[in-house]
């Protein structure tokens, strides 16, 4: 893989089924997303954006072709637990559904990663804390999800995803569910902490302003990439 990479897919296939039933989600995708730069990947419906995404993240893994990290190592030569480790350690994840825990406050949601990855109670705090802030939501760490508008839950959400600092940011329509007014303001958030914090970002999105903030577009049309 080139220098300088945090994230390639090189050749990437994903089938669904077999014989007649058999779906082609991606058909020999080539990407490799950069530290600093936000990478959209854009496309109709059905095109593949979220099973490339998944490919991408560790969350699934390709029929063929591989996913490479900045040192070389293929995902799909991992173990389980090694991918497992890779997504606790090295990539954060933007979910549409915005993917909260009811039960747990906005800071407790926030503080899910940091515990799986042991992080001492006093460290958890202060980036917990840091992370509200970044999102302003310094206010409302203890309320819990269903006590916060979508536009407040998906900051949590975009909270979670950067609080062990990744080096990767991955994430799926991260505006579909917002205000215009709350989407921009999300978007200035992702496009700001990708460009201060070089974190590599790809970004699966129907929106035309997120798509205007991005340093590369990529088009997907029946799991081809065009261009």
């Amino acid at each position: 893989m080139t220098s300088g990479y945090a994230l390639a897919g090189e050749g990437l296939h994903r089938e669904f089924g077999s014989g007649a039933g058999l779906v082609r989600a991606l058909a020999g995708v080539d990407l490799e997303i950069r530290p600093g730069e936000l990478t959209v990947v854009r496309g109709p419906s059905g095109s593949g954006k979220t099973t490339l995404l998944n490919l991408l993240g560790g969350l699934d893994r390709p029929t063929s072709g591989q996913v490479l990290l900045a040192d070389g190592k293929a995902l799909s030569e991992m173990s389980e637990s090694d991918v497992l480790e890779v997504r606790r350690t090295s990539i954060g994840y933007v979910f549409q559904s915005f993917g909260l825990i009811p039960v747990l406050s906005a800071a407790e949601n926030i503080e899910v990663p940091l515990r799986l990855l042991e992080t001492p109670a006093d460290e958890r705090s202060e980036r917990v804390a840091q992370a509200l802030e970044a999102v302003g939501l310094s206010k409302h760490g203890h309320q819990r999800p269903y006590e916060l508008s979508g536009g407040q839950q998906q900051r949590v959400g975009i909270a979670r995803a950067l609080v062990n600092r990744p080096q990767i940011l991955i994430a799926d329509e991260p505006t579909g569910q917002l205000d215009s007014a709350t989407a921009v303001a999300m978007m200035d958030l992702l496009t700001g902490l990708v460009h201060e914090q070089s974190t590599a970002a790809v970004v699966a999105t129907h929106d035309p302003q997120l798509m205007d903030r991005a340093d590369r577009v990529v088009e997907l049309h029946e799991g081809q990439r065009l261009g």
